[in-house]
C-alpha cells in the first residue's frame, strides 16, 4: 500500500501530467469541428441544406480517419514504442489544424480532417498505455482518471476560443497547442513493461490480427468497443445535432451545437475525474461502468421524451449525459487492460477510435431514419442500439481491477 506522498508523486508523474495536456490539446482539437462547424461552413457560403449535409460529411470524414488513424498508430505504438506515437500523431494532427484555418472550399476541409482525424486517432491509446504501464495497479484508475478529467475541459476551452475569436484563429491555436506539447514531451520516458517485451526476440509485436485469429480474444475485442458505443451516441447524435433535436421539441430559442458540446464535455470532465474514484471505491471496473451507463440512459429519455421547452434545460441535460458518459477514460483503461503488452497499445488505440469510427453509421442511420419517423424518434432507436450493446458488453466482459499488465498475448 503506497502511502500519501508517493501516491501523489505517482499521479502527478510526468507520463500523467504529459498525458493529461496532450489529451487536452486532443479533445479541443477533435471536438473543434463540432463548435464551428455552422459558423465555418457559413463562411463558405453554404446554405441551411448545405451545412446540415456537408457538415455530416466532413464530420464522418474526420471519424473515418481516425477509424484509420487508430490502426496505424496503435501498431507502430507495439513495434516502436508508445512514445513514437505520442510524437507522431501530434505533428499530424498540427498541421492539418493549421491547414484547416485557411479553407475555402469543402474538399479541402474533408481532406485535411480526414488527416487531422488519422493524427487525433493516437493520442488517447498512447497515453493510456504509458500511464496503465507505469503505474501501480492499484492506482492506475486514478491516473487515468486524472488524465481524461483535465484533458476533456479542452472541449471546454474550444468553445470559448470559437467565442472570442474566429473559427479560423481558433484552428491557428489547435495547432499551435501542438507544437508548445511537442516541446513539453520531450524527455519523457518510454513505459518499462514495453522496453521489457522489445528486447524479447520472435515475439509477434503490433499484430493486429491477434484480435482476430482467436475467437474468444475476438469477441473480448468486441466488446470492448460496445461498452464505448452510448458515449459517442451523446456525442455525435444528441450533442452534435442538437439544434434539429431542439427544434423538433419545439423550442422557441436557438440552440447552438457548439454550447451544447461544450456543457457535454464539462460534464464529462467531472465524470471521468469521479469515474476512477469510483471504481476505486467499489473494486471493480464494470460496477462503476455499469452504474455511469445507467445514469447516461435515464438522462437520454429525459433529453429526448421529458418534453423540454427551454434552451437552458437542454443545454443542463447535456451537463447530465457529458457526466453519464464520463466513463470514458475506465473504458480506454479497460481495453488495455484486457490484452497483453505486445498489443496493449494497439488495442488502447483501435478500440477508442473504432467507437469513434462509429459515429459514422450512427450519423448515417439518422439520417435515414429522419423523415421516416421524425427527428427525435430517429435519435432515439439510433441509441437504443447503442444502449443494448453497451449493457451487454459491460455486464459481460472480465473483471480487470487490479490486474497484473506483465503479460503477452500468443498469437
Amino acid at each position: 500500500m503506497t502511502n500519501k506522498k508517493t501516491t501523489f508523486q505517482y499521479l502527478f508523474c510526468a507520463p500523467v501530467i504529459v498525458a493529461a495536456l496532450g489529451y487536452f490539446v486532443d479533445i479541443y482539437d477533435l471536438l473543434l469541428f463540432g463548435i464551428v462547424r455552422i459558423p465555418s461552413l457559413k463562411d463558405l457560403h453554404l446554405d441551411d441544406a448545405a451545412i446540415s449535409k456537408q457538415g455530416a460529411s466532413i464530420l464522418n470524414w474526420q471519424m473515418t480517419g481516425l477509424l484509420l488513424g487508430g490502426i496505424l498508430w496503435g501498431v507502430l505504438g507495439d513495434k516502436k514504442g508508445r512514445l513514437s506515437v505520442l510524437f507522431g500523431s501530434i505533428i499530424t494532427y498540427s498541421v492539418a489544424n493549421f491547414g484547416c484555418g485557411f479553407v475555402h472550399d469543402v474538399t479541402t476541409y474533408k481532406l485535411l480532417r480526414f488527416i487531422a482525424g488519422i493524427g487525433l486517432a493516437g493520442e488517447l491509446g498512447a497515453g493510456i498505455t504509458l500511464v496503465s504501464e507505469t503505474l501501480p495497479r492499484n492506482l492506475r484508475a486514478l491516473g487515468t482518471s486524472i488524465v481524461a478529467g483535465v484533458g476533456l475541459l479542452g472541449a471546454v476551452v474550444g468553445y470559448f476560443t470559437v467565442e472570442l475569436f474566429n473559427w479560423r484563429n481558433a484552428y491557428f491555436a489547435g495547432g499551435g497547442l501542438g507544437i508548445l506539447l511537442l516541446l513539453l514531451r520531450i524527455g519523457v520516458f518510454e513505459s518499462g513493461l514495453f522496453k521489457t517485451m522489445k528486447d524479447q526476440k520472435g515475439l509477434s509485436k503490433g499484430n493486429i490480427l491477434t484480435f482476430f485469429n482467436d475467437k474468444d480474444r475476438f469477441f473480448l475485442y468486441l466488446k470492448c468497443i460496445g461498452i464505448g458505443l452510448p458515449t459517442w451516441y451523446v456525442i455525435g447524435i444528441l450533442s452534435t445535432f442538437s439544434n434539429e433535436v431542439g427544434q423538433a421539441l419545439g423550442i422557441i430559442e436557438e440552440i447552438k451545437p457548439g454550447l451544447t458540446v461544450m456543457w457535454c464535455y464539462v460534464g464529462l470532465a467531472a465524470g471521468d475525474l469521479l469515474s476512477g474514484f469510483i471504481s476505486h471505491w467499489m473494486q471493480s471496473r464494470r460496477k462503476a461502468v455499469a452504474l455511469l451507463m445507467g445514469f447516461t440512459f435515464i438522462g437520454s429519455i429525459v433529453y429526448l421524451y421529458a418534453g423540454i421547452h427551454s434552451a437552458a434545460t437542454l443545454y443542463f441535460t447535456a451537463l447530465w449525459l457529458g457526466f453519464g458518459i464520463g466513463y470514458w477514460a475506465m473504458f480506454v483503461t479497460i481495453g488495455a487492460e484486457q490484452f497483453g503488452t505486445n498489443v496493449r497499445a494497439t488495442a488502447a488505440t483501435t478500440i477508442p477510435n473504432m467507437v469513434r469510427g462509429t459515429v459514422v453509421a450512427m450519423t448515417l442511420s439518422y439520417g435515414v431514419l429522419k423523415p421516416l419517423v421524425h427527428e427525435v424518434n430517429a435519435a432515439a432507436i439510433v441509441g437504443l442500439v447503442c444502449f443494448a450493446i453497451g449493457f451487454y458488453s459491460i455486464l459481460t466482459i472480465p473483471e480487470t481491477h487490479d490486474r497484473d499488465l506483465d503479460f503477452i498475448e500468443g498469437f
